[in-house]
């Protein structure tokens, strides 16, 4: 499994093979993209102005600024406003924070436009694991769009991947500025304990599969390179039926999906070659995830396995059939194995490291707005297993009725349709206006269709209830097994300046 967040552009990109102080705030005056500017007003972040892009649709108006980090923002306004601001959060990613923000998903902004939402994003003030910096970026977009449009009806937080963590975050920490929140495909379970089952699946392989002491599970210097090392003794593993069986083993416990290719159909319940093949396609992805930049970030190891007993993964991880079959294909005792994983050494996190994680993040479960994900059965990168968790700490903070989540019928990362997309928004708002939450699948596929017609891609919605997380964590410090005592995070980043 993986937690973290990419860029659906850089799904396939060979850095996925590894898989809160906010920005300081800068009054000043804000100016707009438009040739008549609206009254000064003291925005919270440095701007800057930009030509309308030619591509948004008849009337539409582009605004975009920088925030005082130096992160650009953007905002797109429709030519007829509804009164709903869509405030999107990208997922995981590198690039510079120079470059302008998309500020819809992929296939989604001129459709969105086109029914009167207006749109807004930030690039945000960090990089890579920027879920400290992320959600006050955020809102200052919407700070922005008040003094350079006016006060939105209502503003709805919505994000991919990592941006469906920082959609959590920001509906948890700034439910009085926010009427819903729609994360999707996102690591929406918590940081600390999606972390945590990527290094039960990498320990596992690094202790049975790749002894090359190269191979890193934690402390990573370059995650690239740690990926492309993973990727051949991968390939090398599976060539043997040994290596197949203790690849499995090590996919059950990180609680990949076993439907994880968009391209491949979903295997049959007792096909175990097809499911193995798409655990293969998804390991390396799903269970050595980026550290580098999250540990840095932290000041320390963020994961730990003291005191987890791989057996009991195992057989809480549904696939126990599947890892025998392998085993006994390739004669090999599964119960040495299991054994030579107690006896192997331990990793201890770091109670500092612990501590910035938790807060960057894992949700208290405190939802005061209506929340919806929609999310992939067959997502091997943010594995369904995160939602079971999302739910369990919701349900603990006795807020079950402000949380529902959609499922689509199919396998990859962020690969949701137009149509789902706007479906499952719509389905948000028809909760906020109603405060009753209806998800059934033929009551949400129509909703992708409506006076401006029906986008591209058509809905695939299902029933679906996700597994539980192996390596759950409460919304409490201490409520993981085996989490170390609680200690202060740092409040700024090691390496970033306050």
């Amino acid at each position: 499994m993986s937690m973290f967040s990419f860029r659906r552009a850089d799904a396939l990109q060979p850095m996925l093979l590894v898989g809160l102080a906010v920005a300081a705030l800068c009054a000043g005056a804000a100016r707009s993209a438009e040739t008549t500017s609206p009254a000064t007003t003291n925005a919270p972040m440095a701007t800057t102005s930009s030509a309308t892009p030619a591509s948004l649709p008849a009337g539409s108006r582009h605004i975009d600024g920088r925030h005082a980090g130096g992160a650009r923002w953007a905002i797109d306004v429709p030519a007829t406003f509804n009164g709903t601001l869509l405030l999107y959060a990208r997922g995981y990613g590198s690039g510079p924070m120079e470059q302008p923000p998309e500020t819809a998903p992929r296939g989604m902004r001129d459709e969105l436009l086109r029914r009167g939402y207006a749109l807004g994003a930030s690039n945000y003030t960090g990089r890579e694991w920027a879920v400290q910096e992320a959600p006050g970026d955020q809102i200052e977009v919407l700070d922005a769009f008040t003094a350079q449009v006016g006060k939105p009806a209502r503003a709805i937080a919505w994000g991919s991947s990592m941006g469906g963590l920082v959609t959590v975050a920001m509906a948890e920490r700034h439910a009085d500025r926010l009427a819903g929140a729609l994360p999707m495909c996102g690591s929406v379970g918590g940081s600390v304990s999606m972390l945590n089952n990527a290094l039960d699946g990498a320990f596992v392989f690094r202790t049975l599969v790749a002894t090359d002491p190269a191979i890193r599970v934690v402390q990573l210097d370059d995650d690239r390179a740690n990926g492309r090392r993973v990727q051949v003794a991968l390939d090398a593993a599976w060539k043997s039926p040994q290596g197949r069986a203790r690849t499995l083993l090590a996919a059950a416990v990180a609680q990949l999906p076993t439907w994880t290719d968009p391209a491949a159909p979903k295997p049959a319940a007792k096909d175990f070659t097809a499911q193995a093949e798409q655990l293969r396609r998804a390991f390396a992805m799903g269970v050595f995830v980026p550290r580098t930049d999250q540990e840095r970030r932290a000041g320390g190891i963020t994961s730990w396995n003291t005191g987890v007993d791989y057996g009991v993964q195992l057989r809480r991880s549904g696939l126990m059939p599947l890892v025998r079959h392998f085993y006994r294909e390739a004669g090999l005792d599964l119960d040495a194995d299991l054994r030579q994983l107690a006896d192997a050494p331990r990793i201890a996190a770091d109670p500092a490291a612990v501590a910035y994680f938790r807060a960057n993040y894992v949700p208290t479960g405190n939802l005061r707005i209506p929340m919806l994900t929609l999310q992939a059965v067959g997502d091997g990168v943010t594995i369904p297993a995160i939602h079971g968790g999302l739910q369990a700490i919701v349900d603990a903070a006795g807020h079950r009725r402000e949380l529902a989540q959609l499922w689509v019928e199919a396998a990859g990362h962020c690969i949701f349709t137009p149509a789902e997309m706007l479906a499952a928004l719509k389905t948000l708002e028809q909760r906020i206006d109603s405060g009753r939450w209806t998800i059934a699948p033929k009551d949400v596929a129509p909703r992708a269709t409506d006076s401006v017609g029906t986008p591209a891609g058509g809905t695939r919605f299902t029933r679906f209830t996700p597994p539980a997380m192996l390596r759950a964590c409460g919304a409490r410090a201490g409520s993981c097994p085996g989490e170390p005592p609680a200690a202060v995070a740092p409040a700024t980043p090691p390496g970033k300046s306050p």
